[in-house]
């Protein structure tokens, strides 16, 4: 399961208002160790009670996590092409990609 389907779960059942501990509970009961911690579900639970909507991330500025384009795919290949063995730091620095 992924994280917004958890809060999904979190928010339902604290609009039912279902204490943080027993959703975490439950959680753990049906996803096992995949289940987020109690502090997570705590936390959740909160922002809901406080009359949250959204169960998705809040937007972070920075740097981010990696950009996989069509663009950025065609010159790893080209180097890749251009020499076979072309190790990760030959690709990072012809491409200009960083790592």
């Amino acid at each position: 399961m992924t994280d917004e389907f958890n809060r999904y779960y979190i928010k339902i059942r604290t609009i039912l208002e279902i204490d943080a501990k027993t959703i975490c509970e439950e959680l753990t009961t049906a996803l096992g160790p995949d289940a987020p911690a109690y502090s997570t579900v705590a936390k959740w639970a909160k922002r809901f009670r406080e009359g949250r909507e959204a169960v998705n991330d809040d937007f972070r500025s920075g740097r981010p996590i990696s950009v996989l384009t069509d663009e950025n795919i065609e010159q790893v290949r080209q180097v890749m092409e251009d020499d076979p063995h072309s190790i990760y730091d030959d690709i990072i620095a012809k491409t200009s990609l960083s790592h």
